[in-house]
């Protein structure tokens, strides 16, 4: 039985998630055909769980009198990344940003409604049934209905060229019995996601501390595409290093981190700006910069270890009275988190290793062998009746007290969503070699290609721009190959 129901296509993608849907059904719109390559079981990766996409100018923010400028955000970008970030690529994205919010829902997808992210912008324009629905209920039928040949738990292994250095076609391996097979196509779009779940990569290419590190992502984001390019392609390597972090996310190495992405339990310890302590028990930054959650990981990652800590007060008042502030790192309405208690009694029963509970501070400092933690909450304690935080300058109206017990610390990783980086690309999406040159046939989206828009920290200061990319670059490179392809058949003809 073999793998694909024919020998040739005009373009072969690797990684059905965001990128890879929008590339597929829209270069199948074009007239191509397409063979959409998924190494997992299941369709859609990490582009499942994209909250909102990034735009300027859309109809949602005219209607809400947003008044952002394109000017704005490049400025901003440029300001913010140190002008690492390509400026034409960032141009060209802002250029296109709202006709995706409109390209999108003429297809089906339905939108809530257009927010900030803390202390961001107003850009992030959030989806009904997050990127789920949008992949699967819109863009996964609609490839399908205009010619998408789909296959699953089949893994590209590698790329071939002519003597050019044109691709010409691609090995492909089925994840259940090893079986290969060589098919020709003229073009390749990598969207394989990033490199945030590959060990190897992660402690070669970046400064994070990999024990710290908390993957909550579809598990699968190992470099595939970045791997195929640079082994024997000889793609540039570029932009390395970055990723998309959620500041604290609760530390459980026993169950999936997917689990807690939105439970009341790691909203509370990672996203009220209460107190956080490091492993000597010491307060070591003003907890506010969760308002921007990449900056907050970068904080946690100058600690060895990181604590939140609540008292019984706090946990009352998050259950029963409201929130100290909005949720930063997801979308909800909730007004109160009324799990928030059976999940910690859920934890404590479990006995995860995360969290720790005592009748007193000297009780849980002894737990968790914090010489400092006395000390530093009878300080913390004596700056939140006076409601001036002159260590480290937090409002007070986050200056809780942490004066009735029970006590409870929850240790925490730094959560993050996906990597960005690896290829360099030109404004056509086409993958470039060693000295900058085009390879031909060559094309990378979404995470794989997002190095171009970053520094070393993503910005939350214009939320939903990478989720926003995924979808941009996967139409607009579907579109520069669908020009590439007609072009090679003009020259060969």
């Amino acid at each position: 039985m073999t793998l694909t129901n024919k020998k040739t296509y005009d373009l072969v993608i690797v990684g059905a998630g965001a990128s890879g849907f929008t590339a597929a059904y829209q270069a199948s719109k074009n007239g191509l055909s397409v063979l959409l390559v998924e190494k997992g079981r299941h369709t859609g990766g990490s582009g499942d769980w994209v909250e909102g996409i990034f735009a300027v100018g859309s109809d949602m923010q005219k209607a809400k009198n947003v008044k952002l400028t394109k000017d704005d955000v490049l400025n901003e970008e440029l300001d913010y990344s140190h002008f690492e970030a390509d400026t034409n690529s960032w141009k060209q994205y802002i250029d296109h940003s709202a006709e995706m919010i409109t390209w999108l829902r003429d297809l089906g997808v339905k939108y809530v409604d257009v927010q900030g992210l803390g202390s961001g912008n107003v850009t992030w324009h959030l989806m009904q049934g997050n990127g789920k629905q949008a992949i699967h209920t819109a863009l996964e039928p609609q490839a399908k209905k205009v010619g998408t040949e789909i296959i699953t738990s089949v893994a590209v292994k590698a790329l071939h060229q002519d003597a050019h250095g044109t691709i010409t076609g691609v090995t492909l391996e089925s994840e259940a019995d090893h079986h290969t097979e060589t098919i020709t196509t003229r073009a390749v779009i990598l969207a394989t996601g990033g490199y945030l779940n590959n060990q190897k990569l992660i402690d070669q290419d970046t400064n994070y501390n990999a024990h710290q590190l908390i993957p909550v992502n579809s598990g699968k984001n190992t470099g595939d595409g970045l791997n195929l390019a640079w082994g024997g392609i000889g793609a540039q390597k570029y932009r390395m290093g970055m990723a998309m972090l959620f500041g604290g996310y609760v530390k459980d190495p026993t169950k999936p981190a997917y689990l807690y992405r939105t439970s009341d339990m790691n909203g509370a310890v990672t996203q009220q700006s209460l107190l956080w302590v490091n492993e000597n028990g010491n307060r070591f930054t003003n907890e506010e910069v969760v308002d921007n959650f990449a900056h907050a990981g970068n904080a946690l990652f100058t600690q060895n270890r990181v604590f939140s800590i609540l008292d019984q007060g706090a946990i009352d008042h998050l259950a029963n009275t409201g929130l100290y502030k909005p949720m930063g790192t997801y979308f909800t309405e909730k007004k109160t988190l009324d799990e928030l208690k059976p999940e910690i009694d859920q934890a404590l029963a479990e006995k995860l290793p995360f969290i720790h509970k005592a009748d007193s501070i000297a009780e849980l400092a002894q737990a968790l062998d914090m010489p400092d933690l006395v000390t530093t909450i009878a300080r913390y304690n004596q700056l939140c009746e006076t409601g001036e935080d002159t260590d480290y300058h937090k409002q007070a109206k986050f200056m809780v007290g942490v004066d009735q017990g029970p006590y409870y610390a929850f240790e925490l990783g730094v959560g993050a969503f996906c990597t960005m980086g690896g290829l360099k690309v030109d404004l056509d999406n086409r993958v470039l070699d060693t000295n900058g040159q085009v390879i031909a046939g060559l094309y990378a989206a979404g995470n794989d290609a997002a190095g171009m828009l970053v520094g070393d920290t993503y910005g939350p200061n214009m939320p939903g721009t990478e989720g926003g990319y995924a979808f941009y670059s996967g139409r607009h490179s579907a579109n520069t190959v669908t020009d590439y392809v007609h072009a090679h058949q003009t020259v060969t003809n």
